[in-house]
């Protein structure tokens, strides 16, 4: 995909792309900064995100940016190993917000897909926070078999209390997600379940939705 660069480089924003009005949902606040905004990717690391196979993207009109995974599954039973049935990713970014402005995550849509067993369940979980501050938003999603099909999950947070990037200041933005997948009283003799959050054409991805505000002015 043009414009997009695999996690541990520098993510353009102005990544071209085909966008659906569902997908890039305008934020709560109607101040949003003109200027292009640009994410460096600091770390990756986990199970779920081997090198190569993350990608950042930032949408053109600075409301939101995704996540790809080409590798993100866990699994259970038949073929499967041990280690399996629980895969993370955790993703340290940098984002350099045009000046005057001050960022928070107001929502968050994860997609993928999921075959999970009579008998078996599968969890996705996701946490994020800003370098040097305490409080965490953290989300968990639950699947029960039989399943298989699409699965989508929406994290939406409480405007009055989302946390926000702080003024005139670089934090290092902090994405942690897990899936992990209970094999249950499924038969792992014969069967195997998974759930997974991952693409090979892009078309599945993990949007964060941002909210904008201004920053108060800075004191002479």
């Amino acid at each position: 995909m043009p414009g997009v660069l695999y996690a541990g480089g520098v993510v353009a924003a102005l990544f071209a792309s085909t966008l659906t009005s569902q997908a890039y949902a305008q934020p709560p606040f109607d101040t949003v900064p003109p200027d292009k905004i640009v994410i460096t990717v600091a770390t990756v690391n986990g199970s779920g995100c081997p090198a190569g196979t993350a990608a950042i993207a930032v949408s053109p009109d600075n409301t939101a940016f995704t996540v790809t995974y080409s590798e993100y599954l866990a699994q259970v039973g038949k073929g499967s190993k041990p280690t399996d049935f629980r895969k993370n990713c955790q993703l340290s970014l940098v984002t350099h917000v045009p000046q005057g402005f001050s960022y928070a995550i107001a929502s968050v849509d994860y997609r993928g897909f999921a075959h999970l067993e009579k008998g078996a369940s599968a969890t996705q979980k996701a946490s994020y926070y800003f370098q040097g501050q305490s409080q965490t938003s953290s989300n968990t999603h639950s699947y029960n078999g039989a399943y298989d099909d699409n699965w989508q999950a929406t994290d939406v947070s409480d405007i009055a209390t989302v946390v926000w990037s702080p003024c005139g200041e670089l934090r290092n933005f902090n994405i942690n997600t897990e899936l992990r997948v209970n094999a249950g009283t499924s038969n792992t003799q014969e069967t195997t379940s998974f759930i997974a959050m991952d693409s090979t054409d892009g078309d599945v991805s993990t949007t964060y939705h941002f909210a904008w505000k201004e920053c108060p002015p800075t004191k002479k």
